[in-house]
């Protein structure tokens, strides 16, 4: 990002550089690590937790360097002690990181929303700012996170380079033109529900990642959760169950044409993903000008004659983008993405990848029992419709069909978690408003 360069680049000159806690050496950390150590001057990865630390300790040697500046510690002030002395700390424990000194910012690369509830509250409690890679927790528990950040003056957010940060920053420079986004959209390659760690394991292996969380790509659970994330930072609905999911083999300029504006008006906005379009794996945003002055100029400016404009970014480059939001968030005090401190516009819900037996325990994302869809929040929250970032564990104590929502009512949840906790203490701060009530 413009700006962050040079801020960073003012860290390095002054031998400050901006150091982060990196949580979950996987395969995105991993890239994340070897980008910031070779490639972005004034930043500097101190500290590394794993749950085992000879990946950790992986990580920093796949990014060169060398295993002599490489300690596994256990406590903060070992970690603090590492860092003062040049080199580069693995934790096995995650408060050590969060509490030490020498970190500015946690990056949570995690993916687990139960721990990602746990890292989020020992972040706060060691003030420092939040970074997520980790999408899952923010649809999950976000507003409440988020709350309790700003509220101690910290900054919680999304990443660039993933899909909803990316949508956010073009949904900004739009707002930024004077217009008005009335669709924020993914592009996705593959939409296939039905798909599981068993069909996905050929190309997980190809690429090096975890097959549940390439099934989860696949199954459209990871897309939802994208655009509930945007939906909930930008107070933009949904059409319906599922969002619109077209299959366009077109340029993403065509949509202009393919969507009901006064809808749209009516929704306040939406989001919605594409299968196919070109070009792909963007994201783009379809928004309004109410100036016919101004959509004069547009129309000179080959946008077209509207009543609908055509923005996107025809890529997202992940990791490579995640340290400008660690800048943005340690030096200019500015979020890439975060959920407005309100009800969820959008939830994603939990739906059955097959028929399902009372006595079933639900397994993990992109796994084998379930797939998420966006759904309205109100209608998810009449339903008692589970959170697909709540659905792992719960024990179904009545048989499920296939594609069917599953509800509180239709589980025993898991005693004792966290995330739960949290969950209920945002919907206790934010509640969807009472029927016939304006969401």
């Amino acid at each position: 990002m413009i700006i962050t360069d040079t801020l960073l680049a003012q860290r390095a000159a002054e031998g400050k550089p901006l150091r982060v806690g990196v949580a979950g050496p996987g395969f995105m950390a991993k890239g994340l690590i070897n980008h910031i150590t070779n490639t972005k001057p004034g930043m500097e990865v101190a500290v590394v937790y794993a749950r085992t630390p000879a990946k950790g300790v992986f990580a920093y040697e796949n990014a060169g360097i060398a295993a002599d500046l490489i300690k596994v510690v256990s406590t903060a002030e070992e970690i603090d002690a590492v860092v003062a002395g040049g080199g580069y700390a693995v934790t096995s424990d995650h408060e050590a990181m969060t509490s030490c000194a020498s970190a500015e910012v946690i990056i949570d690369c995690t993916g687990s929303v139960e721990f990602g509830a746990h890292l989020a509250l020992a972040t706060l409690a060691g003030r420092k700012h939040l970074v997520l890679m980790n999408a899952e927790v923010d649809a999950t528990i976000g507003p409440i996170l988020n709350a309790k950040f700003e509220d101690a003056g910290l900054v919680y957010t999304g990443c660039d380079g993933d899909q909803p940060g990316v949508q956010m920053n073009l949904i900004r420079f739009v707002r930024g033109l004077g217009l008005t986004p009335l669709v924020a959209g993914n592009i996705k390659g593959l939409q296939d529900p039905y798909r599981n760690p068993a069909t996905q394991e050929g190309f997980a292996r190809k690429w090096g990642q975890d097959p549940h969380m390439v099934t989860s790509f696949a199954d459209g659970t990871k897309v939802s959760v994208e655009q509930a994330l945007v939906a909930n930072a930008a107070g933009l609905s949904v059409h319906r169950r599922g969002c619109l999911q077209r299959d366009h083999r077109g340029h993403v300029d065509e949509l202009t044409g393919m969507y009901d504006i006064d809808e749209l008006r009516e929704l306040g906005g939406a989001v919605d993903y594409v299968v196919g379009s070109k070009p792909g794996p963007g994201v783009y945003v379809l928004a309004e000008h109410p100036d016919p002055k101004q959509q004069h100029y547009l129309n000179l400016y080959k946008l077209g004659e509207g009543p609908l404009y055509s923005f996107y970014t025809p890529y997202h480059l992940c990791h490579f983008e995640v340290p400008d939001t660690a800048a943005r968030a340690a030096l200019l005090g500015d979020a890439t993405i975060k959920p407005l401190r309100a009800p969820h516009k959008v939830e994603v819900i939990t739906i059955a990848k097959k028929d399902l037996k009372a006595g079933e325990t639900l397994d993990a994302l992109g796994g084998y029992t379930y797939y998420g869809e966006c759904e309205k929040a109100p209608v998810a929250a009449a339903g008692r419709l589970i959170p697909v970032g709540l659905a792992q564990g719960c024990v179904l104590t009545r048989d499920i069909a296939k594609d069917e929502a599953i509800s509180y009512d239709d589980v025993q949840v898991p005693a004792g978690r966290l995330a739960d906790q949290l969950r209920a203490e945002q919907d206790a701060t934010f509640p969807q408003p009472a029927a016939g009530e304006p969401a």
